[in-house]
C-alpha cells in the first residue's frame, strides 16, 4: 500500500504522525485482497476544539472512506481504522455469502444484485454558498451535501473526492 499523508487547516503531520498511520494502515494487509496495489490518502485536518482524520482508499472493487473527530489526532486515526476495517470485513463477508465463500477476488462474477430504494428523505434547500455547503458537509460527517445555490438559485451538490478534494456538480433544467 501506498499512503499519501497530508494536512490541511494549518495542520503538519509530524514524522510521528506519518509512521502511526502507516502501521494502523497495516491492519488491512491480511484482509484487503488488493494491499499491495492499492493507494491511502490520509488528510488530518486541525480545528479549535478537535483533530479530523480523513482515510480514502480507492479499492479495486470497494471505495473505503472513514472520518473521525476527536480531540487527539492519535485517537482520530485509530478510530478511522478501525471503521476502514469495520468495512472491509462487511464487505468480505457480504461478497462470500454472495459468492459462496469465493471472497473478495471474484466478485466480479457476482449476479447482479436487483436494488430497491430503501429509505425516501425529504430536505428543504437552504440558499447558500459553496463555502456554506461545504462546512455543513464537514459538521455532517457526510462525503456530498444537496444545497440551493445563493447566487444561482439552482440547485447544486457538493462533494468530497477520493483525491481530498471538492467537486460541485450544478444542475440546469432540460429545455
Amino acid at each position: 500500500m501506498k499512503v499519501e499523508i497530508v494536512g490541511k487547516n494549518g495542520f503538519t503531520p509530524s514524522d510521528a504522525n506519518k509512521e502511526y498511520a502507516i502501521k494502523k494502515l497495516r491492519k488491512l494487509e491480511d484482509i484487503l485482497s488488493d494491499y499491495d496495489n492499492v493507494n491511502a490518502r490520509v488528510v488530518c485536518k486541525v480545528y479549535k476544539a478537535y483533530h479530523k482524520v480523513e482515510v480514502t482508499i480507492p479499492s479495486k472493487n470497494i471505495i473505503l472512506r472513514a472520518e473521525v473527530m476527536d480531540a487527539d489526532i492519535y485517537a482520530a486515526l485509530d478510530g478511522a481504522i478501525d471503521k476502514l476495517v469495520k468495512q472491509v470485513r462487511r464487505y468480505n463477508d457480504k461478497t462470500k455469502d454472495k459468492l459462496g465463500k469465493q471472497g473478495i477476488r471474484s466478485f466480479e462474477k457476482a449476479e447482479p444484485k436487483n436494488e430497491r430504494i430503501v429509505r425516501d428523505k425529504h430536505v428543504e434547500l437552504e440558499p447558500m454558498t459553496a463555502e456554506e455547503a461545504m462546512d455543513q458537509m464537514e459538521m455532517l460527517g457526510h462525503d456530498f451535501f444537496v444545497y440551493l445555490d445563493k447566487a444561482t438559485r439552482k440547485t447544486n451538490v457538493i462533494y468530497l473526492r477520493a483525491d481530498g478534494d471538492y467537486a460541485i456538480i450544478e444542475t440546469d433544467e432540460k429545455k
